[in-house]
C-alpha cells in the first residue's frame, strides 16, 4: 500500500510500472539498460480515490492524462531504475496529495472607495496625456 494521506492510500496493484531505455547522454549504460521508468495508474477505474479528487486529478494532470482516464508519469531522472521507480511513485503521491486538498473558494470582494479614487485618477492622467498629444484643432 502506498500511503498518500491519512483517508487515501493505493494499492500497489493499481500502479503499473514499466521499464523503458532512457534517452540522453550516459554512453554504453543507457544503450544497455533499461533505466527509465514509465508509472500508469487508472485514475477513472481506481477504488481508492473518491470522486472529487478523481475530478481535481484529471484537471491537475491535463496531457499527462490518456483519454480513458490513465495517468502516465515519466520518470529518467536518475541512473538507477529503482531511484526513477521511487521517483515517478513520489510524483504519483504529490499529485494526488495536490488534488485531495479542497481550493479554498473565493470570496468576492468589492473595491474600496480610495481603490476606485486612484483608478479614475490615474484614467483622467492617462487621457489627459492622451489629449496633449492631439494636433491642434484647425480655426476656419
Amino acid at each position: 500500500m502506498v500511503r498518500v494521506s491519512r483517508d487515501i492510500s493505493i494499492g500497489e496493484d493499481e500502479i503499473d510500472l514499466s521499464f523503458v531505455r532512457s534517452s540522453g547522454p550516459g554512453g554504453q549504460n543507457v544503450n544497455k539498460v533499461a533505466t527509465a521508468v514509465q508509472l500508469r495508474f487508472d485514475v477513472a477505474g481506481s477504488p481508492s480515490l473518491p470522486s472529487p479528487v478523481k475530478s481535481r486529478l484529471k484537471r491537475l494532470a491535463g496531457s499527462r492524462m490518456t483519454s480513458d482516464g490513465v495517468l502516465v508519469l515519466d520518470a529518467r531522472r536518475y541512473r538507477t531504475q529503482q531511484r526513477n521507480r521511487e521517483d515517478a511513485v513520489e510524483r504519483l503521491v504529490g499529485m494526488i496529495r495536490k488534488a485531495a486538498t479542497k481550493p479554498t473558494p473565493r470570496r468576492k470582494t468589492r473595491p474600496t472607495a480610495a481603490s476606485r479614487e486612484r483608478r479614475l485618477k490615474a484614467k483622467k492622467r492617462r487621457g489627459d496625456a492622451k489629449r496633449l498629444r492631439r494636433p491642434p484643432k484647425r480655426e476656419e
